[in-house]
């Protein structure tokens, strides 16, 4: 892909980022520090980029593809109408009128999205992942006999680590109820409460459409947390910065792993890539235990593309700097063949 592209960036309207950060502290650029990266990087790159904010119609993308006859949409777009399974829709719209874009598939999305689906999916292929229940919206709280505490409660759907703390991970009936019942509230959506399982959190970006490349693995490091805390990412460490460098949250190169666990682990990051219908790029969320058994925890299509954040630097170590990335992305984007998924 040599030649310069006309690209619209598909975005939230909120996240629509200035043409310059000078002056704005850390703070203030985080909440659309991945939408200016990547639109300050393709315009750097030469391409024509018109970023395109969208909330909750979809007729401003139709209009947009008309309009400017994008050579591919950059689809950066988390949610639709306050939803966020709903993204999977608005790529099924792209597919619809033929516009080629960026990330994940409809039915990548849509399987990933469900944490109680793609569990179940993955346990068919016989990959490790946590025991579980599901507690619908308005439905009684009764644990299944076989869950065990302890327990980590989150939304069925939401991703980010909407609605997670420390109060998540529950050793009672009395605590299980209570928080189910504020993701009910809170979040909105179904609550899922899957075994909690202690040890090191490794995170592994996958790339690929048929042809599957892995990232260096990557591992959640709390360098300052107090002993007692349980060691999870809750939505305070993914996004209060301050609470960040205060508990001396990092991730960097996993090391010292269990031997034959640098390619084990790989290898089941594509399993569970293909076997959820996943396309374009991912992140694989795992748990290693201290006996050296590796569960899925989640697997997020679209991960955060922010230049220093995970993927990213994983990218890097790998040797694939930030454009040459969104280069990569791109052409899969490109090269994706669209097959009427939803």
């Amino acid at each position: 892909m040599k030649q310069k592209l006309n690209i619209i960036v598909l975005l939230h309207e909120d996240l629509l980022p200035p043409e310059s950060v000078t002056g704005m502290t850390e703070e203030q650029i985080a909440p659309f520090k991945t939408e200016y990266d990547v639109i300050v990087t393709l315009e750097d790159m030469g391409h024509k980029v018109t970023p395109l904010g969208v909330t909750s119609d979809l007729s401003v993308i139709r209009k947009s593809v008309d309009e400017f006859q994008p050579d591919i949409t950059f689809n950066l777009l988390e949610e639709f109408d306050g939803v966020g399974v709903f993204d999977a829709h608005v790529v099924s719209y792209l597919e619809m009128i033929r516009a080629s874009y960026t990330g994940c598939n409809p039915r990548g999305l849509m399987l990933a999205h469900d944490k109680a689906l793609s569990k179940m999916i993955c346990r068919y292929h016989r990959i490790h992942v946590p025991a579980f229940g599901v507690f619908p919206l308005g439905s009684r709280i009764k644990r299944p006999a076989k869950l065990k505490f302890p327990l980590l409660v989150k939304s069925l759907t939401e991703e980010g680590s909407v609605g997670i703390a420390q109060a998540s991970i529950v050793h009672s009936d009395e605590a299980l109820a209570e928080r189910v019942e504020f993701i009910h509230r809170q979040v909105g959506t179904d609550a899922i409460a899957e075994q909690y399982i202690e040890g090191r959190e490794l995170y592994v970006g996958v790339i690929g459409n048929d042809r599957l490349q892995t990232l260096p693995i990557w591992e959640l490091h709390f360098d300052k947390l107090r002993e007692e805390a349980p060691r999870i990412a809750t939505g305070k460490i993914k996004w209060d910065l301050k609470y960040r460098k205060k508990t001396g949250v990092q991730t960097r190169l996993a090391t010292n792993l269990p031997h034959g666990l640098d390619n084990q682990i790989p290898r089941l990051c594509k399993r569970v890539y293909k076997a959820l219908s996943l396309s374009g790029y991912a992140r694989m969320d795992l748990r290693l235990t201290n006996a050296g058994q590796v569960y899925l925890l989640e697997a997020n299509p679209n991960p955060e593309l922010a230049y220093g954040e995970d993927f990213a630097e994983s990218a890097e170590v790998s040797g694939i700097g930030y454009e040459q990335l969104l280069h990569r992305i791109i052409n899969l984007g490109l090269r994706y063949q669209m097959r009427g998924q939803l």
